[in-house]
């Protein structure tokens, strides 16, 4: 047998250098040089991304903290204060945003800035709060939070930048991990059924493509061939039609529309997955638990009739 290979592994495959994290070869990146601008143009990038997966509403400029405090303390109706500590959230997310800004500005007019400065306190303090308050935070999906994208630039402010590079790695690889796993239950649940013959070559094409999208970062000069590949894959599995029967009955289309609605469901689950390139196990746990009660309801049904 072939010993393990530690985490952390650089090798060449098929020339393009890559890294070893818990049974995947991730493609590999240079991170920047551990700097005061590095970690601002870091976590500006975050901040877009935060923005980009969660729901509408919540990037409320840091100059408006104060009012969106104000707001989420004075309410008292639970689901309109859920909504208000999110707007919090944002505004505590982009105050942090604009106090390292402002740091980097200073330091690049030669004012050192040591890591107790106040200002440096104070955003941390932000990023911490905006943590805490981000669990009130849904993803775009409204499914869940994904807790992970509030941490990130906490992380990218409490270490250096290497280090915040080699913790994406660990996380694209239970992202990697998550998807191979949601295709294996999607292919397990519809590709024997008659309905759905071909459903698991389109799977397997669509989950190959949302790891590339997964590891490949938008920087990167290939991602216009993979993100356009993702898409059309993507267009091309909700676009399969169920092979129905001519004379099929109403049994039989209520299962095609089922098993229709649960691919479509599973694409879009897969999607936002590679996309954030974090976990969403709650997302994830009631997909499997919806794909397994629409095996067992048709189970006992057999094949569709074409008689």
């Amino acid at each position: 047998m072939n010993a393990a290979i530690p985490n952390g592994t650089f090798d060449i495959i098929d020339g393009v250098r890559r890294v070893y994290y818990d049974g995947y070869w991730i493609k590999a990146y240079d991170p920047p040089a551990d700097s005061l601008q590095a970690k601002k143009t870091l976590i500006q990038a975050l901040t877009r991304r935060l923005f980009n997966h969660v729901e509408h509403g919540i990037n409320i400029p840091g100059k408006r903290l104060a009012e969106a405090r104000h707001a989420y303390e004075q309410e008292q109706d639970p689901a309109r204060k859920r909504v208000k500590g999110a707007m919090l959230a944002g505004a505590m997310f982009n105050r942090a945003t604009d106090i390292f800004t402002k740091l980097v500005e200073l330091q690049a007019l030669g004012i050192e800035i040591d890591t107790d400065n106040a200002l440096m306190r104070e955003c941390g303090i932000c990023l911490q709060e905006a943590l805490t308050l981000g669990r009130l935070v849904l993803h775009r999906s409204g499914e869940e939070g994904i807790d992970e994208l509030w941490g990130e630039p906490f992380r990218a402010f409490s270490i250096p930048v290497e280090a915040f590079y080699e913790s994406r790695y660990v996380k694209i690889a239970q992202t990697l991990r998550d998807i191979d796993q949601i295709a294996a239950v999607m292919i397990r649940t519809f590709a024997s059924d008659p309905l759905f013959v071909g459903i698991d070559d389109l799977v397997t094409h669509f989950t190959d493509l949302a790891k590339d999208k997964c590891e490949t970062l938008r920087t990167d000069g290939d991602i216009f061939d993979v993100w356009a590949e993702f898409v059309v894959s993507s267009e091309k599995l909700s676009a399969f039609a169920p092979h129905l029967p001519a004379d099929a009955d109403g049994r039989t289309l209520q299962r095609a529309a089922d098993g229709m609605r649960l691919i479509l469901q599973g694409r879009d689950l897969l999607t936002y997955i590679s996309r954030a390139r974090v976990t969403m196990p709650k997302s994830t746990r009631e997909y499997f638990e919806r794909c397994d009660h629409y095996a067992h309801a048709f189970a006992n049904q057999g094949p569709p009739c074409s008689c």
